[in-house]
């Protein structure tokens, strides 16, 4: 990786500072204050609270009919299949609840609905054993003209139930606690049982894939790779240029619901400074500005509007426990205390009009009712405690300054970055081995190509430290994929395969307990033993902040819900 001088003179010049007096000041500076009468920064709006969105929501009748959305996207999609391993990235989720059913679709305060151009209803019919019956629009159809209907359902539980290994699935959870999918009372009702309870059902089947292309291991894992077989959404996927990087998506002329209003929409593949570039040009229609230096160059652009709200969106760094050093745990929690978080926070949130808070869970949001900290001591940076635990582990320092050995070996880790990875994760990264270096553990930052980074080192575990996101969470059971044991060599989404008896046990009950409180309590002690565990190290509640278009509707920060691109469109 290529340092940039700027970014390293400024940053660590304050961080040496700021790492000085940290814990004096840990209280005040997460309050975004100075210490010891020293001003601090401007203080700024605190982040939109729990629910917020800014859509700039419009009926149908003030939009225009027709016009292209341009959107920037991460990677080049290769497997089309979000319940695969290599396809539960966002941009994939993004265009398949575009193109498959999405039976639910969430509030701006995550509270899901059904969508009634796939359900009539669904609703638990019996609790003992808990029963699900869907009542299926009978005009929903897939493109190969078949009818929705019980077949899919059973194809996708088998698939995702997590009893047949040869399908690579990214998550299991809550369609291994199924019994029995079976026809209703008519070809269009469909009837879920399940073995165990299960809060969180109206999380399944969304989206629904057909059984046509889901049936055997050989479609489910090879017949979304680079393309769709089989759709049934308001678009469809009508062209895929790998030479010019781009995704587009047109109506769909067999869609039996209200017409979206766009003609097309067009992914391309940029990384974060040609995604602003291009929005600058007018090149693409919306880009995120939740960095300092795209909110300064945004905020004031032509013919561009900011929209700011909370969604349920968390950046950390996954630390792999597989091998390497890491493998220990007393490692892994020296590597969390060395860690300044708060200093971290304070980077990412300089320059913006919103505060950037601190994560101290690992299932809901700081904006997010059951929300409870459960990170001391592992997420409180404590650089004496680190030490200590590192000397105990038998990682001997030869004097300050210098990289810690054991037997002969350098206390080193290696730092993987994708190559679409913004200034600010660099920034953080970089800001990351200079902790790391006080406490006598040498980083190596390595970038990789983009559209490598998850399926070559991410779910290969072929990584020490990783910095991303995770989003759209809302449902704390579509969580236990990160932390649960991997089995049978497939690591679902614990990509540092680092997990617990324990954590597995406390996860299993959460997610079939129906009574809500008490279930907050279940993941509450599941989340203070992740931490414990040295999981990862949990960053902030990423802000969301984009620079839109002007003139785009029912499209931006839909709060801890989801948007509805049919609904999308240009004003009039």
């Amino acid at each position: 990786m290529t340092v940039r001088p700027y970014w390293e003179g400024r940053w660590v010049e304050r961080l040496r500072s700021r790492l000085a007096r940290s814990l004096l000041c840990a209280l005040v500076l997460l309050a975004f204050a100075g210490c010891s009468g020293s001003p601090g920064p401007p203080r700024r709006p605190a982040l939109p609270t729990y629910g917020t969105y800014d859509m700039n929501t419009r009926p149908s009748d003030a939009l225009r009919a027709g016009g292209t959305l341009t959107l920037p996207m991460a990677q080049m999609v290769t497997q089309f299949n979000f319940d695969h391993v290599d396809g539960a990235l966002d941009d994939v989720w993004t265009i398949d609840s575009m193109t498959e059913p999405r039976l639910f679709a969430r509030d701006a305060k995550g509270v899901p609905h059904a969508v009634p151009e796939y359900l009539r209803s669904a609703s638990v019919t019996a609790t003992s054993p808990q029963v699900v019956t869907y009542r299926l629009n009978p005009k929903a159809r897939w493109s190969d003209g078949t009818a929705l209907g019980w077949r899919d359902f059973a194809a996708q539980w088998h698939a995702l139930g997590g009893t047949d290994q040869r399908y690579l699935v990214a998550d299991t959870s809550g369609y291994d606690r199924i019994a029995d999918v079976r026809r209703g009372a008519d070809a269009h009702e469909v009837r879920v049982t399940f073995k165990q309870p299960y809060a969180d059902w109206r999380r399944l089947f969304t989206p629904l894939f057909p059984a046509a292309a889901y049936d055997t291991p050989q479609r489910f894992n090879s017949g979304w790779q680079n393309g769709m077989p089989i759709s049934a959404g308001p678009f469809r996927l009508a062209s895929v240029d790998r030479t010019a990087q781009t995704l587009t998506l047109v109506p769909d002329p067999r869609w039996w619901g209200r017409k979206p209003r766009l003609d097309r929409i067009v992914f391309r593949v940029l990384d974060a400074d040609a995604a602003l570039q291009a929005y600058l040009n007018g090149e693409v229609d919306v880009v995120n500005a939740a960095t300092s230096e795209a909110y300064a160059q945004l905020k004031n652009a032509h013919d561009s509007e900011i929209r700011i709200g909370s969604a349920w969106d968390e950046v950390h760094i996954t630390l792999n426990g597989a091998g390497g050093p890491l493998a220990d745990r007393a490692v892994r929690n020296a590597v969390q205390q060395a860690v300044d978080r708060t200093a971290l926070a304070e980077v990412a949130a300089e320059g913006l009009p919103v505060k950037v808070p601190l994560l101290g869970n690992h299932f809901f949001m700081t904006n997010q009712p059951g929300y409870t900290d459960d990170s001391r001591p592992y997420g409180t940076y404590d650089l004496k405690a680190a030490e200590k635990a590192l000397d105990a582990a038998g990682w001997k320092s030869p004097g300050p300054g210098r990289t810690r050995v054991r037997n002969g070996r350098g206390l080193t880790l290696r730092f993987v970055l994708s190559e679409g990875t913004n200034r600010l994760g660099e920034d953080l990264a970089q800001l990351v081995q200079h902790m790391l270096a006080q406490a006598g553990v040498r980083v190596d930052i390595q970038q990789v190509p983009a559209s490598s980074y998850a399926p070559q080192y991410l779910e290969k575990g072929n990584f020490d430290l990783a910095i991303f996101r995770f989003t759209g969470l809302t449902y704390p059971s579509s969580a236990y994929a990160i932390y649960r044991r991997p089995e049978a060599g497939q690591p679902f989404q614990n990509y540092g395969r680092v997990g617990s008896t324990r954590v597995d046990q406390l996860l299993g009950q959460a997610v079939g307990t129906l009574d809500e409180r008490a279930a907050q309590r279940l993941y509450d002690r599941a989340d203070a033993e992740i931490w414990r565990l040295g999981h990862d190290i949990e960053l902030y509640q990423r802000p969301q902040i984009l620079a839109v278009r002007k003139g785009l509707a029912n499209y931006g920060v839909p709060g801890l819900g989801d948007i509805d691109f049919s609904r999308v469109g240009w004003q009039k």
